[in-house]
């Protein structure tokens, strides 16, 4: 069954000296505020697009890797995801990178570093951000 989640966004302002809020409202866990030093410069308490992504991409991973362990027989004790989204003013997002580490039963470091592999091509996320370099380091 397909499912649909929801966030809004709302900007006041020119793009530099302006400022928003992203609301999650599928789950209603609340608003984020956003401006541009908080995309470009420093985040200063406030989030990004590109930290949103890297939080989905962390989440999203995180979910594909158990599931393909699961499957293969070594459901996960801890699994431990970092995504680091760079984002280039006039560019946009020009990399990701993903970092792992985690316990599994049963499993040896090869077993480990293949299932994450295969979760970073089957990961959804991975693939809306097909358009950019994704990393992956296992440690």
């Amino acid at each position: 069954m397909a499912t649909t989640r929801i966030a809004t966004g709302e900007w006041h302002g020119s793009l530099t000296e302006g400022s928003g809020r992203v609301t999650l409202e599928s789950s209603g866990l609340g608003g984020f505020d956003v401006t541009w030093a908080s995309r470009a410069e420093q985040p200063e308490g406030r989030t990004s697009p590109e930290e949103l992504i890297a939080a989905a991409h962390s989440a999203c991973f995180s979910m594909a890797l158990s599931g393909g362990l699961t499957k293969a027989g070594h459901p996960p004790d801890v699994l431990r995801t970092r995504a680091e989204v760079d984002f280039q003013p006039g560019q946009g997002i020009t990399g990701v990178r993903l970092f792992v580490s985690g316990e599994v039963p049963g499993l040896d470091a090869e077993g480990f570093a293949a299932a994450a592999e295969a979760a970073k091509a089957g990961c959804p996320v991975s693939k809306a951000l097909a358009a950019v370099p994704i990393t992956l380091t296992i440690g």
